[in-house]
C-alpha cells in the first residue's frame, strides 16, 4: 500500500476541519478547501454515506488531490434519530448550532415533558478516503451516549455541549479537546482508515 503524503480535508468547518487534522499525522501535508476557494457541494445523500462520498468526490475532482471527508451527524432515538443527516442544516443559513440545539430541545419536550430516561442518542461519522483515479474507501464511526438536561461546556462544536458519552459524566462540550477527540465517532472512523496514512 503506497501511504498518502498529503490530503485535501474536504470540509470548511472550522471545528470538524481542526480534529480531522489532529487525527492525521503531523507529515501529511494538508489542505483546506478554503485554500483553493471552493465551496461545499450540495450534500443530497440520503445517508451519511453517500453524503461523505460526495463531498470527498467533488474535492478531489476539484484539486486533483486525495480527499479525506467525513460527514456526521446526531441520531436521537426520542426523535426517531433526528436530527440524523439534516443535523448541519439544523443549524440555519448561519450554521448556528443554539438554534439547532433549541430545536432538540423543543421537539423532545413536545414529544415527552420529562424525557431524562429517554434520552439515548449517538453520534455517527462516515469517513470516505477518494482518490483522483476515482478509488474510494469509506469508513463508519459511532459513539453511544445520551443527551443532557441543558447545555453545558463550551468547548468543540455543533451539539458538543448537549451529548454525554456513554461511561462519562461530561458532556463533548465540557471536555478538553485532547480528551474527546480520543474516544468520539470522528477518531473511531479514522482509526478503521489510519493505515493509509501510517
Amino acid at each position: 500500500m503506497i501511504k498518502i503524503k498529503e490530503v485535501i480535508i474536504g470540509t470548511n468547518n472550522q471545528g470538524k476541519y481542526k480534529e480531522i487534522c489532529n487525527l492525521l499525522p503531523n507529515t501529511i501535508k494538508k489542505y483546506s478547501p478554503k485554500e483553493f476557494k471552493i465551496i461545499t457541494p450540495d450534500e443530497t445523500g440520503k445517508s451519511f454515506e453517500e453524503n461523505s462520498l460526495i463531498k470527498a468526490s467533488y474535492f478531489s475532482k476539484k484539486t486533483n488531490l486525495i480527499c479525506l471527508s467525513d460527514d456526521s451527524g446526531l441520531e436521537i432515538d426520542l426523535l426517531g434519530g433526528e436530527p440524523g443527516i439534516y443535523s448541519a442544516r439544523w443549524s440555519g443559513e448561519k450554521n448556528n448550532f443554539d438554534l439547532a440545539i433549541e430545536k432538540v430541545y423543543k421537539k423532545m419536550n413536545l414529544i415527552k415533558k420529562d424525557w431524562e430516561n429517554q434520552n439515548t442518542a449517538r453520534f455517527i461519522c462516515c469517513m470516505t478516503l477518494y482518490w483522483p483515479s476515482g478509488k474510494s474507501y469509506i469508513s463508519k464511526g459511532i459513539i453511544e451516549g445520551k443527551i443532557s438536561k441543558n447545555k453545558r461546556g463550551k468547548n468543540g462544536f455543533g451539539y458538543d455541549p448537549i451529548f454525554i458519552p456513554n461511561g462519562y459524566n461530561q458532556t463533548f462540550g465540557e471536555m478538553d479537546f485532547n480528551s474527546k477527540i480520543l474516544i468520539d465517532h470522528r477518531s473511531k472512523a479514522y482509526s478503521k482508515m489510519k493505515n493509509f496514512f501510517i
